[in-house]
């Protein structure tokens, strides 16, 4: 029996969300997550071509659906149109284990774990706050967490800045949590290959995005500097976006987002090609807990399954917080570092959709979120 698809709606909600509500006629109801940060309208506008395409279609079709939503409108992937594809995939796939009454990582293999292990910022674009942020972690319950390398860094600056890096990092690591160094692509090839040199005796968890996703070759020459494990893929939009750094050898750690690579569909398929090059799976989601919910749903069936991020009080969260939108926020409970399965059907989680509707409705006309925008001390831009 066909499950047609009725209604496709989008909430923009705080702290910088966007989540997609899809429902059938069979008035099963599935949530997805479209975030793309700094760009909302950007992905409300593809939803009007994804709502004008995809009402009247066969839910259950979750493929077809996703290669036409990527393939029949000619240009195709890119942050975009890969976000809006994201949160109808993730709806649709929520629909599915909904009307089958099993969490969808049953549909993806089943378990080969039964808890995932997470990780928390601290300090966020103000690295000196890191302590304070890795003392709330640990207390929180988390063994591992990530911190920014630097603020601000010129194409050349002063090494002193560098020093100050491994300072913190050293000062975290005393309180006996593991530390992953995000480079943020602000660091650029002269003072990365420095950092990431001062950085690998106290053999942090990785170093990520230590240098911009368009540098796939020079990732490759900074790999064969260190030992450190590398970790790249916030801003790669498809297992093809990921080709070129698993054929250099550039990587250890694929962070792809659910948010932004095309759902949990292309999600499981980049766990399964990373896994033939030996590279661990580590997914990217400082989001909202749609995105989290899907993460760990392929992170419970894909062998090769590392670390999760999770954006628990994290820094960006202002106005609501990860377990704001849920009805049932202890499932996402930390304990000795790990998360528990979701084990309802679908994404595991209850939406609250009246705060939802309420929160979105309120925020209208409020100004969408925007990253930091920085400059050098001359006037010139820099990498936030």
């Amino acid at each position: 029996m066909s499950n047609k698809i009725t209604k496709i709606e989008t909430f923009r909600v705080p702290p910088r969300w966007l989540f997609v509500r899809v429902e059938t006629h069979q008035g099963t109801i599935g949530w997805g997550e479209a975030t793309l940060e700094g760009h909302t309208e950007a992905i409300e506008g593809a939803y009007k071509d994804l709502t004008e395409r995809f009402v009247g279609w066969d839910a259950d079709k979750i493929q077809d659906i996703w290669q036409h939503a990527y393939r029949s409108r000619f240009y195709r992937g890119g942050p975009v149109l890969m976000s809006a594809l994201s949160g109808l995939d993730i709806a649709l796939w929520d629909i599915k284990g909904k009307k089958l009454g099993v969490p969808i990582w049953q549909l993806l293999g089943g378990k080969v774990r039964d808890r995932v292990k997470v990780y928390g910022w601290i300090g966020g674009d103000k690295p000196r706050d890191v302590i304070q942020g890795a003392v709330s972690r640990k207390e929180q319950g988390f063994t591992a967490v990530k911190m920014n390398g630097t603020e601000a860094i010129g194409w050349i600056d002063s090494p002193t800045l560098l020093e100050d890096t491994v300072s913190r990092v050293r000062d975290v690591q005393s309180l006996g949590l593991d530390v992953g160094i995000d480079f943020h692509g602000r660091v650029h090839k002269g003072m990365a290959k420095q950092l990431a040199k001062l950085l690998e005796p106290l053999q942090p968890l990785f170093i990520e995005e230590p240098l911009l996703p368009t540098q796939p070759e020079e990732i490759a020459d900074l790999a064969k500097l260190v030992s450190t494990p590398i970790a790249v893929g916030e801003r790669l939009y498809s297992r093809n976006d990921f080709r070129p750094y698993l054929e250099r050898r550039a990587i250890d750690i694929a962070q792809p987002d659910v948010s932004h690579c095309g759902g949990i569909s292309e999600l499981h398929r980049i766990a399964s090609l990373t896994e033939t090059y030996d590279v661990a799976l580590a997914p990217h989601c400082p989001l909202g807990p749609i995105a989290l919910a899907a993460c760990m749903q392929v992170d419970v069936a894909a062998p090769n399954f590392f670390i999760q991020e999770m954006s628990l009080q994290m820094h960006y969260n202002e106005g609501a917080d990860l377990l704001t939108y849920l009805m049932e926020p202890s499932v996402f409970a930390i304990k000795d570092g790990y998360v528990e399965a979701l084990e309802a059907p679908g994404l595991g989680i209850k939406v609250n959709e009246a705060m939802v509707r309420e929160t979105a409705a309120r925020c209208t006309n409020d100004k969408a979120w925007r990253n930091a925008v920085w400059k050098g001390p001359d006037g010139s831009l820099r990498e936030w």
